[in-house]
């Protein structure tokens, strides 16, 4: 079994039981967890009622990895914290998580360091936290 496919099994019982009902802090970098494992926690997080903090940074994260996350803040309330620093996010991911950040207006810190993002990507982000108001963006 590969480290990436062990990361994603081991992720998806951690999501289906201990993350569903108690923690507040998740902190997974460099797990390599990619686009699969992304799609394991953002599945959680839209029934999480606890969790306020989420690290993945240097996960290996792209695009549709981007979109569950985006997703999953469309429904979720309790997250303020957001850490996707350093993954392999691109415009289109930025777009994803901008036009989810516009729905969802529970206060938020976000840090998109270090991806690629690009000119467009930095723009839909300021014009969500135009519109949100309550978004403290890094990238």
């Amino acid at each position: 079994m590969s480290p990436k496919t062990s990361a994603s099994l081991a992720l998806s019982h951690l999501t289906t039981s201990i993350f569903m009902q108690t923690l507040t802090t998740l902190y997974l970098p460099e797990n390599q967890i990619g686009d699969a494992g992304a799609q394991y926690v953002s599945d959680a997080l839209r029934h999480n009622t606890t969790l306020t903090t989420l690290y993945l940074c240097h996960s290996q994260i792209g695009e549709k990895g981007a979109q569950y996350v985006s997703d999953a803040l469309r429904h979720n309330t309790t997250l303020t914290t957001l850490d996707l620093s350093y993954n392999k996010i691109s415009e289109k991911g930025a777009q994803y998580v901008s036009d989810a950040l516009r729905h969802n207006t529970t206060p938020i810190t976000l840090n998109l360091s270090g991806n690629q993002i690009g000119d467009a990507g930095a723009q839909y982000l300021r014009s969500a936290g135009e519109r949100n108001g309550n978004l403290k963006l890094w990238f």
